[in-house]
């Protein structure tokens, strides 16, 4: 007799060894591809970053329109699926959401961006500022601050809320214990899925995953050396940002063996810092009334403007070097960075949604999303910005010499009251995002790493504990060999094509499962009222 218990509850599973469960081709190839990977960037950094500009141009020039169409295609799903029978569907079969609309909201939003939304919030709009298309739009006081809204808008936040859908049908609906992206092509590819098919997919998967977690850690990671380096006078150097890599690593690998609670209490610490920042900067920056204004104005332009902005292709390149042009560097990147890092994110909300109908998920996803990144991107932004546009700080400059953004976005905190004091608070927010984040990816990828795994239940620790230190082996090369921002956008461009065929087959899975499931609910319904007929008869 066995005494096989509830993982979710932190207990280990009795039975078969845990080697015999796991899928370990699925763990082995990655690893071996990210150790190689490693190796070559830090050996040949030069070749490695010319090889793999060269492959994001041939994606990002003749292949960028399938990044556009199928980000611009995907909003238009979501929103039928919201609005067609489909969306009434339930996943799981709990009267009520297995979490509350806060708990739900906060790990959501702290669960998908790690340190990046303040990165990118702080520094986003001097990356545009110099570009040709702002200055075509109009200029940089209403546009350098209207894209990064787009970047991380309806777009970027739906392919989340489509995956999110399909692996929440495909857990909580259909309840599959298969816990993987192949998994929620079975519908279409049917008995494929169990041999090369489905290995091809998964190992893509993976991969791809790895490669969006390395260019997060590569940009966001040197930030927190840099407030180190203010707060505490140290050099910096590569060797900081690894140790400060590697502390990360430690607290997150920690956080994740707590399973779920873990990540919920990371949730709210990080929501917490994350408000209080954002009143901090909004109130004592003394731009509150730019910041609202500048804020109001790009969410007008976003609205008038967001089916010319999803649809430009700039097929002269004329917003550019002529080669690349602001779409292909810039948006095709975005879509692409997005793409690869839902691998897992979208499994963790759908993991999280049992319980809620399929319209609520995707409105609810979408509206706390987009509220809390407009949020950061307006508040934090528009602050670098009124600092920029008062000549107190140079950020465009620095940008344009191709120096150390990371060394503006400290300079942006130095206006600020109490430097020393939010530099503390900055660097306890972005580990704190950075645990939840890398908690919830571990949570998920490790369910990959299993044969079998029912979605009520949690991978065991000493998986959860590997793939917690896989995170961190590709970003450390990256970081050896000092790449560019140009170099980090390739990697994920790279990683995403595979990943958006992928999607083409998830979405027609999706809706070729989901119709057969509303056939076989109403089936059901039917032979439950002829069979209170025939009693009442």
């Amino acid at each position: 007799m066995t005494n096989d218990k509830n993982p979710i509850h932190g207990e280990k599973t009795g039975g078969a060894s845990l080697l015999s469960r796991l899928d370990l081709p699925l763990i082995i190839v990655p690893l071996v591809i990210v150790v190689a990977l490693c190796a070559v960037f830090i050996l040949s950094p030069e070749q490695s970053t010319s090889v793999t500009d060269r492959i994001r141009d041939f994606l990002g020039n003749e292949l960028g329109f399938f990044y556009i169409v199928l980000g611009f295609g995907i909003v238009l799903i979501t929103l039928y699926i919201a609005f067609s029978r489909y969306g009434s569907i339930r996943l799981g079969n709990l009267d009520k959401p297995q979490y509350s609309d806060w708990r739900w909201a906060t790990m959501i939003f702290t669960g998908v961006f790690a340190a990046d939304i303040i990165f990118y919030s702080l520094i986003e709009w001097a990356l545009y500022a110099g570009e040709p298309r702002i200055e075509q739009l109009g200029g940089i006081q209403d546009w350098a601050s209207t894209y990064p809204l787009f970047h991380w808008g309806p777009i970027p936040w739906g392919f989340y809320v489509m995956l999110a859908v399909a692996f929440g049908f495909m857990l909580h609906a259909r309840g599959r214990d298969i816990q993987k992206f192949s998994e929620a092509c079975r519908p279409l590819l049917g008995d494929r899925i169990d041999k090369g098919a489905g290995k091809v997919i998964d190992n893509i998967a993976i991969c791809a995953l790895l490669a969006g977690t390395a260019t997060t850690f590569s940009l966001a990671t040197p930030l927190l050396a840099a407030a180190l380096s203010r707060l505490f006078g140290i050099p910096l150097s590569p060797v900081l940002t690894i140790g400060v890599l590697v502390c990360i690593a430690a607290v997150y690998t920690i956080s994740v063996l707590s399973g779920i609670k873990g990540i919920i209490k990371s949730a709210a610490i990080c929501t917490v810092l994350l408000f209080f920042m954002l009143a901090y900067v909004l109130l004592m920056g003394g731009e509150a009334r730019y910041i609202i204004e500048t804020g109001v104005t790009s969410l007008g332009n976003l609205a008038q403007n967001f089916i010319v902005l999803s649809t430009w292709m700039d097929p002269l390149r004329e917003s550019g070097d002529g080669v690349n042009g602001f779409v292909q560097y810039w948006t095709v990147f975005y879509w692409a960075y997005w793409m690869a890092w839902c691998v897992a994110t979208p499994f963790f909300i759908g993991m999280i949604s049992k319980g809620r109908t399929i319209k609520n998920v995707i409105f609810g996803t979408y509206g706390y999303g987009m509220a809390g990144t407009f949020l950061a991107f307006i508040i934090f932004g528009n602050y670098g910005l009124s600092q920029q546009m008062a000549g107190k700080v140079d950020i465009i400059g620095m940008v344009a010499d191709g120096r150390d953004i990371n060394l503006g976005i400290i300079q942006i905190f130095e206006t600020l009251p109490l430097t020393e004091m939010l530099l503390v608070v900055l660097f306890v927010m972005l580990v704190t995002f950075y645990s939840t984040t890398f908690d919830s990816l571990t949570l998920v990828i490790s369910a990959y790493s299993y044969k079998h795994l029912h979605p009520d239940q949690e991978s065991e620790r000493p998986v959860r504990a590997f793939w917690a230190l896989m995170f961190i082996i590709f970003p450390i090369g990256l970081i050896f060999a000092e790449n560019s921002i140009n170099s980090l956008q390739s990697v994920s461009i790279i990683a995403a094509f595979p990943i958006g065929l992928v999607f083409c087959l998830i979405i027609i899975s999706f809706f070729k499962d989901a119709k057969a499931y509303l056939g076989e609910q109403a089936a059901a319904k039917q032979a439950g009222l002829s069979g209170q007929a025939a009693d009442g008869e």
